[in-house]
């Protein structure tokens, strides 16, 4: 995808969403990350920037979903450790003042706009929540409890975004990470 305009384009949209939100992110910048022209635009988002944020937000959410399909699931603990280990370098950049594209979405957004956008990113965690709490369930888990460990699992994950952006550290995340340990451990 990366290759055509359209696709450079929802891929710059994601970057910058991940850096300054729905509000911080302008057409100029999307246009110049991805070389597209001015023109293109309208051409390839007859909707403008709505259709714009949404698709990229909902290729993103794509993105994620299939790095957690390839999660290992020989245990619990394999599972809930392998997907720590995948979003780290995420929180690293967290850190450093990035941020989740899919989060994005549900703020900073035009009224009118905010629905679907919403729905988008409700769309992306359901699918998070659900192919996480398939690989805990392959792993042993009952359906409630990966379920439910799942989403403690991406809550911890999008709590710890904001709160590694805010503190410009780590130091959050790696308190999910004993967490998320000893949360694991209840399931043997």
């Amino acid at each position: 995808m990366a290759g055509d305009t359209r696709g450079r384009m929802i891929e710059a949209t994601i970057e910058a969403l991940e850096r300054r939100g729905v509000a911080g992110m302008s057409f100029t910048e999307v246009l110049r990350a991805s070389g597209a022209a001015r023109g293109a635009i309208y051409h390839h988002f007859p909707d403008g920037k709505a259709q714009l944020v949404a698709e990229a937000a909902a290729l993103k959410g794509e993105q994620v979903d299939d790095r957690l399909a390839a999660l290992p699931a020989s245990d619990p603990a394999t599972v809930v450790s392998a997907f720590l280990d995948l979003v780290r370098p995420v929180l690293e950049l967290s850190a450093c003042g990035g941020g989740c594209a899919v989060a994005a979405v549900t703020v900073g957004t035009e009224p009118g706009d905010d629905t679907a956008l919403r729905a988008v990113a409700a769309t992306a965690f359901t699918s998070w929540i659900d192919r996480l709490a398939g690989r805990l369930g392959t792993a042993g888990l009952s359906s409630a409890a990966a379920d439910d460990l799942a989403t403690t699992l991406i809550t911890l994950l999008e709590g710890a975004h904001v709160l590694c952006r805010a503190t410009g550290t780590l130091d959050p995340f790696d308190s999910v990470v004993r967490t998320a340990a000893g949360l694991t451990a209840q399931y043997g």
